[in-house]
């Protein structure tokens, strides 16, 4: 179970970690935050403690953050150019995606971008519908779409990896297939990262019994939210990134 103790310990971390920074107080370009995924990104709130953290950090006007998310949903319609086999919805793929980038327009309109994070929170539809195979595939997929889309910039991004909820359940067997592509695809970009999930959605029942849910608690989520803070950080200190400037 995540304690109070926990909680001050990462702020503690990631003061520590924001006083190895050096980002000069002159810097004028801003720092582009994307949220997307499914109900667990929908439930993180960014004001809670993401938000705060980066701006503690970049600067509060630095910061420009932009979420969109929908629970239930597949990668299919982040990333799927074309109707497929497991997606009969009357849906478009892809659809969300097209959502979400009306958020960054306008959000970036007149704005100077220096770095793009992409943080995605996603994975249980897929590994409950056994998606699995294609889940990698699709997956960088969709981060080079949105390079391609945000004027070929390098993006960074960070990945909450898949919750433990489904690890030992047969009626899931794409459950691990889906963290292990989610962490294969981090761990081969040097500007990629993942966080862990796993004690974020432990809860106790009535009868005092240790729970793994679906979604997390609300301690959970702030403290996912820190996580991502984190990582996040860690890519800006690590990693170069625009390839050629955002259009105004």
């Amino acid at each position: 179970m995540l304690t109070m103790s926990t909680g001050i310990f990462r702020i503690t971390v990631l003061i520590l970690l924001v006083s190895a920074f050096s980002l000069g107080a002159e810097e004028q370009k801003k720092y582009l935050f994307i949220l997307a995924g499914q109900s667990n990104m929908v439930r993180l709130d960014p004001e809670v403690s993401l938000k705060p953290m980066l701006e503690f950090a970049l600067g509060k006007g630095n910061v420009i953050l932009v979420k969109d998310a929908e629970g239930g949903r597949s990668i299919l319609r982040w990333y799927g150019e074309k109707k497929t086999v497991e997606n009969k919805s009357s849906e478009a793929p892809g659809d969300l995606y097209r959502r979400m980038m009306g958020k960054v327009d306008l959000a970036i309109k007149g704005e100077s971008i220096k770095t793009i994070i992409f943080i995605w929170m996603q994975g249980e539809s897929d590994a409950r519908k056994s998606y699995g195979e294609a889940y990698e595939q699709r997956l960088r997929g969709l981060i080079d779409r949105l390079s391609a889309d945000l004027g070929d910039a390098h993006i960074s991004f960070v990945i909450g990896r898949l919750s433990d909820f489904g690890l030992d359940n047969p009626r899931y067997p794409h459950w691990r297939m889906v963290r292990k592509a989610q962490m294969e695809v981090a761990e081969t970009d040097p500007c990629g990262a993942w966080v862990n999930t796993d004690d974020l959605n432990d809860r106790q029942d009535e009868e005092g019994r240790r729970v793994d849910d679906l979604h997390y608690t609300a301690e959970g989520f702030r403290i996912l939210g820190i996580r991502f803070a984190e990582k996040a950080l860690q890519l800006i200190k690590r990693c170069t990134y625009t390839k050629s400037a955002l259009p105004n």
